[in-house]
């Protein structure tokens, strides 16, 4: 009130003085009361404001009690962390130095460049995660696993950040309790995929979910991953479960029958076991299939009803001889042989009566395909070449066995036999066919040789790798040297077309890599098909790929014959097998013209009329001599290492072509005949 009421004493003097300037007065009153507002309005702010702030900074105190989180700050101009809560620091503040140590070895360079970007203002806020340790220096570590969430704090007029502010998370439970549960589903897996009997899983809807690996080789599956008839068809539209499973309410079922199955050339006894799998609610989840292949059994069971009525009209110790010589040759494919000094035979036996085959010596020595062996020599002396065990592997113009006439390995072992006054009288024995396990040694020799070459081949490709990646990055770098020197815009963009050129094909080499790699642990691309009109993005596509002609003595042709065509497929793949295609054929390519097109074609797959795209490449290049055409498509091969490249582009469109379910192909007379690459894959246009 004391300072209205000095307004209005001044006002009445001037007013008194200067009767001809009211309005003047009138001004001055309102200016003076609208100060003295906003000066309240600006208090009564300032005095909300610190309020808001003591309030949040309460809530989030009881926040972080709440969810208990260790939370540090990061005084970035001091190199200082201290902590602001939370036990995992044993000191209120370290340097970052000290907090470095405490980082696992692995994790240490993706901590540091994470917490550059937030240093350099590039990121304001990251969420990473690290191993630390928790011990003193000089014992054994204990790691703990830290989810560290952290933002940037500024101040007024800095563009840099002064301090990070950091909630850490200790997942080590959790990440405990996840490699605990790895663990034990692999266990499970591979209890599942080493039993005995065959299992599968199906859907409450009778659809194939998984099988074992017995499984598969009861039911002849086409591979490890399912098989195309198997995966198609219903459980409960397979005989016998056709006709003695419900559908909807399915029971145990447990049968031994014959399994006819023509599609998979199985015919065979299985021993079948039907379980419904219920949840808590007593909703069906699953259904799991037992099969156990009893074939082998049965038939040993005939034949075992068979010996005994032969069994009986002999004496009781033949009875037992015979049983095991039986075992013997139906388990292990062996026949029992003997030789007679005084007949000078070789009889080999079914049993130890029944004689299948009978040679004398003389011919048993021509069988052998080397005649200069030993053993072969002392058959021209019997008696001394059987008076000790024996033991030979060697090849034989023919099977003695089986009769086969093909030269076969055998395994011949035997003892000598004495009579009742011992007198030698001759040799027991068996033989062997052992040519398919020989076959397999020397597969298993080639594809040792293979792997090794494989190695080789890697290495190989490795030390090219370091050369190709090189070189490009050199260009790179000694244009971008040379770029800042340029005076004319002619010369700078001729520099800079030059970068991005070898920019592109860093990254294309990169590219390969990570395809290669992706194939190395899967086995096959990502495809990834979407809804697009082809005839469009071809036209788009081709726009790019014109982009690497250099030599103008090159003409680059398109043939895109439809309008529009509207299909499904995977638009990356396509770009990716086209690019590879286009890059071979510039590198090859030195004058005449590459065209690239497409057109509809069907093709006939597994019986069936498919409706597909038929993208090729055509150039008037240096062509494909014909004996190497074969290896083309094989990963790190290159018709000329001398031209830059990783020999992994025409492997990886294969991979793509396989994928797709399609096809891939070349077609070159020869030598300085051009060359056009080709990939047909499955698609139905859209109309």
């Amino acid at each position: 009130m004391s300072i209205l009421t000095n307004i209005y004493l001044l006002s009445y003097h001037l007013s008194l003085a200067t009767m001809w300037q009211p309005l003047l007065l009138v001004f001055i009153v309102i200016v003076l009361v609208c100060v003295l507002i906003q000066n309240h309005r600006v208090r009564r702010r300032v005095h909300q404001s610190v309020v808001s702030a003591a309030t949040t900074y309460e809530m989030m105190e009881k926040a972080l009690k709440i969810v208990d989180n260790d939370v540090v700050i990061y005084d970035i101009q001091k190199g200082t962390i201290r902590r602001l809560r939370g036990s995992l620091f044993t000191t209120a503040e370290m340097p970052a130095s000290e907090f470095s140590k405490h980082l696992h070895p692995d994790d240490m360079a993706q901590a540091l460049a994470t917490v550059h970007q937030l240093i350099d203002g590039k990121k304001q806020s990251v969420e990473y995660s690290y191993r630390w340790n928790i011990s003193p220096d000089g014992e054994e570590p204990e790691w703990l696993y830290i989810r560290n969430n952290s933002v940037t704090e500024y101040v007024a007029g800095n563009s840099k950040p002064v301090s990070i502010i950091s909630v850490l998370v200790d997942e080590t439970d959790i990440r405990r309790q996840q490699l605990e549960e790895e663990g034990l589903t692999k266990r499970y897996m591979q209890i599942f995929e080493g039993s005995i009997v065959g299992l599968s899983f199906y859907s409450p809807e009778g659809w194939l979910l998984a099988s074992n690996k017995m499984m598969r080789e009861i039911c002849h599956f086409d591979s490890d991953e399912g098989d195309a008839f198997f995966s198609k068809v219903n459980l409960f539209d397979i005989a016998p479960f056709n006709e003695v499973l419900d559908r909807y309410h399915p029971n145990e079922y447990l049968a031994c029958s014959l399994s006819v199955v023509p599609e998979r050339d199985m015919y065979i006894y299985l021993e079948i076991g039907v379980h419904p799998i219920y949840d808590e609610e007593g909703k069906l989840i699953y259904l799991s299939v037992a099969a156990r292949d009893i074939s082998e059994e049965r038939d040993l069971y005939i034949q075992a009803k068979k010996n005994d009525l032969e069994i009986q009209k002999i004496n009781e110790s033949i009875q037992l001889y015979e049983k095991e010589l039986r075992y013997m040759m139906e388990t292990c494919g062996l026949q029992a042989w003997r030789i007679s000094l005084e007949r000078n035979v070789i009889e080999f036996y079914s049993g130890l009566s029944t004689v299948d085959r009978q040679f004398t010596l003389q011919e048993l020595k021509s069988m052998f395909s080397h005649q200069e062996d030993e053993i072969v020599r002392s058959l021209d002396n019997p008696a001394e070449a059987i008076a000790k065990p024996l033991s030979y592997i060697g090849p034989m113009n023919a099977d003695v066995i089986s009769g086969h006439r093909e030269p076969q390995w055998v395994q011949i072992n035997s003892i000598p036999e004495y009579d009742e006054e011992g007198q030698l009288k001759g040799a027991f024995g068996i033989w062997r066919n052992i040519h398919q396990l020989m076959h397999k040694q020397e597969l298993l020799k080639q594809e040792t040789e293979r792997a090794n070459d494989s190695g080789r081949m890697k290495s190989a490709f490795l030390a090219n790798m370091t050369h190709e990646i090189r070189t490009p990055l050199n260009a790179i770098v000694g244009f971008s040297d040379v770029l800042p020197l340029l005076t004319t815009p002619e010369e700078r963009q001729e520099m800079i077309n030059l970068i991005m050129d070898n920019c592109d094909m860093l990254l294309r080499l990169v590219n390969d890599m990570q395809d290669a790699a992706k194939l190395d642990v899967s086995g096959t691309v990502e495809i990834v098909p979407m809804k697009t009109d082809f005839s469009k993005y071809f036209d788009h596509l081709c726009q790019q790929l014109k982009e690497r002609m250099r030599e103008p003595a090159i003409e680059f042709l398109t043939d895109n014959p439809y309008p529009t065509y509207v299909t499904v497929l995977d638009e990356m793949r396509i770009r990716q097998v086209y690019t590879n295609f286009v890059t071979n054929a510039v590198k090859y390519t030195h004058q005449g013209h590459i065209k690239v097109g497409y057109r509809k074609e069907w093709r006939e797959e597994n019986g069936e009329s498919l409706e597909g795209l038929y993208l090729y490449c055509e150039d008037t290049g240096d062509g494909v001599p014909k004996e190497m055409q074969d290896k083309l498509f094989e990963r790190f091969f290159k018709l000329n290492d001398y031209i830059q490249g990783t020999g992994l582009g025409l492997s990886i469109c294969k991979a793509i072509a396989k994928a797709s379910h399609g096809q891939i192909g070349m077609h070159s007379e020869g030598q300085d005949q051009g060359s056009t690459f080709w990939m047909w894959i499955p698609c139905q246009e859209i109309k």
